[in-house]
């Protein structure tokens, strides 16, 4: 299993199609993350300000139609992350049949990502 994040309103746009964030045309490829932990790394480092409710998909990469490589983060990981760790990159929109759970960001009064919890 493997975790990406993306505002709830991306996820609920187009319902009916496959996702495909903006990373997948900017990038060639979706940034996902390879367990909870490096997910909220990742959610601290680069989500802070962005619109909530925050989620985090939890994917089974087996259901993707595209290409998922484990790769490590260039040029470094995010704070918290340690250095050789592989973060799933997928080479085509993410499969919504793939889609196993849809997990919502906790956050602390501080603003930090402290958990996942499944979304209501």
């Amino acid at each position: 299993m493997i975790y990406h994040v993306v505002t709830a309103d991306e996820w609920n746009a187009r319902p009916d199609r496959p996702y495909a964030p903006a990373s997948l045309q900017d990038d060639g490829f979706v940034h996902c993350s390879p367990d909870e932990g490096t997910t909220l790394a990742v959610v601290n480092a680069f989500y802070r300000d962005a619109p909530r409710p925050l989620l985090a998909l939890l994917l089974d990469e087996s259901r993707l139609t595209a290409k998922c490589v484990f790769e490590e983060a260039a040029p470094a990981p995010p704070p918290g992350v340690p250095e050789g760790t592989l973060f799933p990159h997928v080479f085509g929109p993410l499969d919504r049949a793939a889609v196993t759970r849809v997990l919502e960001v906790r956050w602390d009064a501080g603003g930090r990502a402290t958990g996942l919890t499944d979304a209501g």
